[in-house]
């Protein structure tokens, strides 16, 4: 499962897909990865989607593990461009709640993803993560606050709603996110209009992934028989 349009294209141009299908929130595809037949799906970007597509691809195709693939922005200083992380816990963070309390909504949303068939250790340039959604980019002014409250490294705008459904669903999920582009308190890289700055990210980062995707089969099915 891929979100971003942006992502969904350099996927395409790396796989070279013959034949695509239409799905309600895009396309998908059929592609062979370390022997299986796996189906790949364009999302959707934003919680909206993400939920949906999610929801739609497990009642629809029953998959026994559910992948997304994509990048994510991360906070200048903590992370680096370019790192790819496995996420193992997502956080809600643009919940505001007036009536009751806020953080009791947002521990409601919080989910910790089951990677117990992964093991201890995990493939070599990945680290585990914990990862902020929203539906929007982080802002400059928010960046402190975050850090101090969630110890925010990452941020995205679907994996807690797609690690969520899955959670609900009962069905295994692995969420991979490498980091893009970079904000700080002074502003983002690929704000202002400078969508290049994630273009060239996501350019960098999706073929990386689509490269480690045999290994994480191989482990999966390796886990699971």
């Amino acid at each position: 499962m891929i979100s971003a349009q942006t992502e969904w294209k350099r996927v395409k141009d790396a796989l070279k897909p013959g034949t695509l299908a239409a799905i309600p929130y895009g396309e998908s595809f059929e592609h062979i990865v370390e022997g299986e037949a796996l189906t790949f799906f364009h999302g959707g970007w934003g919680k909206i989607d993400a939920a949906a597509s999610s929801q739609f691809i497990i009642s629809e195709w029953s998959p026994v593990l559910l992948i997304n693939l994509g990048t994510c922005g991360g906070i200048k200083g903590r992370v680096q461009k370019g790192e790819v992380f496995l996420i193992e816990r997502t956080i809600v963070y643009d919940i505001f709640e007036r009536i009751a309390d806020a953080e009791e909504a947002i521990r409601h949303y919080q989910t910790e993803i089951d990677l117990s068939w992964i093991g201890k250790s995990v493939p070599a340039g990945v680290s585990r993560a914990t990862i902020l959604s929203a539906d929007r980019d982080i802002l400059p002014q928010d960046v402190a606050e975050l850090v101090r409250k969630y110890d925010a490294k990452i941020v995205d705008w679907e994996s807690a709603s797609i690690a969520r459904v899955c959670r609900l669903n009962r069905v295994p999920c692995l969420i991979l996110r490498g980091v893009s582009d970079l904000v700080d308190a002074r502003g983002g890289e690929a704000y202002e209009g400078n969508m290049a700055a994630y273009q060239a990210g996501t350019e960098s980062i999706m073929p990386r992934l689509l490269e480690a995707l045999p290994e994480w089969v191989k482990l999966f099915r390796h886990k699971n028989g």
